[in-house]
């Protein structure tokens, strides 16, 4: 996938770890207030080259707002929209993000990046 923008978020941080269990460790810039537009422009601005965690930074509106980390999820811990499209991302880093498109879940319009696999 190339650089787009996603919504959903992930209100839930899974504790499970073992077999079996396919995780991913995601950053993502959520916008409520701003909505859609708000996510777009963070959407414009990594497409032009900035790193992901600066985008987080300044566009968040919740604790992604501390560089957009999220941590470790699983299946089953996100919202379906977010989670299908975590799920479908290659992992990138913070300097050369690739990012979902543009997905709006009940908690606002998110950006997903996908930094790991486990």
């Amino acid at each position: 996938m190339g650089k787009k923008c996603t919504g959903g978020d992930n209100k839930k941080t899974s504790e499970k770890k073992g077999k079996g269990v396919e995780g991913v460790g995601e950053s993502a810039v959520k916008c409520n207030g701003k909505g859609s537009k708000g996510t777009l422009k963070a959407a414009t601005a990594v497409n032009e080259g900035q790193t992901f965690n600066k985008v987080a930074q300044e566009y968040s509106e919740d604790k992604a707002k501390a560089g957009g980390s999220l941590g470790w999820m699983v299946r089953g811990s996100m919202v379906g929209p977010f989670q299908e499209a975590a799920f479908a991302l290659t992992p990138s880093t913070v300097d050369k993000p690739i990012v979902s498109p543009l997905v709006k879940t009940n908690f606002g319009y998110h950006i997903i990046m996908v930094e790991g696999r486990r």
